[in-house]
């Protein structure tokens, strides 16, 4: 019996999927077809596929055409199929020719032509276009218009921002308008991305929302956590998506850390210590707009997510104590948030102009897990022990610093009716509420800052 393979994401299976297996099936007697699970698709960066692995496997068994199948989950598995079946036919569209020569040490390999004008990707695009608007001069706002090139379906129309005109046109986007004008860009589009100051932010939420527009915006959404509720509120009544964006929250590692810390791998969490620092300064022009925040707006919530997601958002007492701050504006240099829990403790310091050792580490009571600088670039975590034959490390790599997984959450969201799961409300609302105890005043310790020699 001559045995053939076939691997593919087969996402959205079309006529031009169905032709590739029939080729394949003409090779042979026996045809295995190998589908692509979603942790293998995310970890070579294809994150915009429609379906689960479920739902593709399904789909390639209701051809009739596959005598078996299985899931592909890791980089170099084909040799491992093809030896353990006993495969003499490896077979893949012809837009990878010459990429699985190597295969050719162990079978036969055949290149098969593609069906010219269908795609899964065309389908996707077809199914639907989400129009969306940028507003804020963030300087992280490039990054974000380039992340969104990288999906299908969503595309970025417009800018209003002081300084996007010469962004937007490099960006190929062609609707420019100035922050008075954000009425003007709200009619062009489907959805917001806010990424503005600190005063503007959430007006900038509530009139997207308002006008019927969904929204993702940077965390925090607002400056206290009863304007957060309301923001929620608004966009439950009119039946829209706020989400908030925290891209660490959508690292496959930090997830994954996640569970392991809460299903006890090192016992009760006792103490949360996230340090989030960066020599560029966050109050000042640099050259791509203006940020009008200092260190705790532009890392505080980054940093509290893990306080809150381990230890939840009921603390008992909150004290701030914070560097070259000004009363005014709420603009820090360096700021350390101390939270005491019934049964635990939390500690917060970020910076802008210093520079720590930017870690993660949670303490437990069987163990402690460390995140090492850039802690908030997830890829690599260890969970360490008293006997340090038990440690355990683990890698899982970050695509475009987690933005790509949160613009697909937030395009699912409002597509597919998907919940998002990375940044519930009550963390939100925590955040906000941190920010408006910070630039209240409320438990606030003022220091001054020297300036060191540059």
């Amino acid at each position: 019996m001559r045995k053939v393979i076939t691997y593919g994401t087969f996402d959205l299976l079309h006529h031009g999927h169905v032709r590739l297996l029939e080729r394949a099936r003409a090779l042979g007697d026996w045809l295995v077809v190998g589908v692509t699970s979603d942790g293998f698709d995310a970890a070579r960066g294809k994150i915009s596929v429609a379906q689960t692995v479920a739902e593709r496997m399904e789909a390639v068994r209701a051809t009739g055409l596959a005598d078996e199948i299985l899931v592909e989950e890791y980089e170099g598995q084909k040799i491992d199929d093809i030896v353990r079946l006993g495969i003499d036919v490896f077979a893949i569209g012809s837009d990878w020719k010459g990429k699985f020569d190597y295969l050719s040490d162990y079978c036969e390999v055949v290149y098969l032509d593609r069906t010219r004008g269908v795609s899964s990707t065309q389908l996707r695009v077809g199914a639907h276009n989400l129009r969306l608007g940028l507003i804020g001069d963030a300087p992280y706002m490039r990054k974000f218009a380039h992340e969104c090139g990288q999906l299908d379906g969503v595309h970025v129309v417009c800018i209003c921002s002081n300084s996007g005109y010469s962004f937007g046109l490099n960006a190929g986007i062609t609707s420019v308008y100035s922050p008075r004008d954000y009425g003007r860009m709200l009619d062009e589009v489907d959805a917001v991305y806010v990424a503005t100051g600190p005063s503007e932010r959430a007006s900038h939420v509530m009139r997207a929302l308002t006008a019927g527009k969904h929204v993702l915006c940077e965390s925090p959404i607002a400056l206290s956590g009863e304007e957060c509720k309301s923001a929620f509120e608004e966009a439950d009544s009119r039946g829209l998506v706020l989400a908030e964006g925290i891209k660490t929250a959508h690292s496959t590692a930090y997830h994954r850390l996640k569970l392991l810390v809460k299903s006890g791998r090192i016992g009760n969490v006792v103490s949360v210590d996230a340090t989030c620092t960066s020599l560029r300064r966050a109050d000042i022009e640099d050259g791509r707009g203006q940020m009008p925040w200092g260190s705790l707006f532009e890392w505080g919530p980054t940093a509290l997510l893990p306080v809150f997601e381990m230890l939840g958002t009921e603390y008992k007492s909150l004290s701030i104590a914070t560097l070259g701050a000004s009363e005014d504006a709420g603009i820090d240099g360096f700021t350390r948030l101390s939270f005491v829990y019934p049964d635990a403790v939390a500690s917060v310091k970020v910076g802008s102009g210093v520079k720590s050792e930017g870690e993660l580490v949670i303490s437990g009571t069987s163990g402690y897990a460390i995140v090492p600088a850039p802690w908030w670039k997830t890829e690599y975590f260890e969970l360490r022990y008293e006997d340090a034959d038990i440690n355990r490390r683990y890698f899982y790599q970050l695509e475009g610093e987690g933005i790509r997984r949160e613009i697909l959450a937030f395009a699912r969201a409002i597509t597919r009716g998907e919940s998002i799961q990375t940044v519930t409300r009550d963390i939100s609302m925590g955040i906000a509420h941190v920010m408006g105890e910070f630039y209240s005043g409320a438990c606030v310790t003022r220091l001054a800052m020297q300036e060191g020699a540059q």
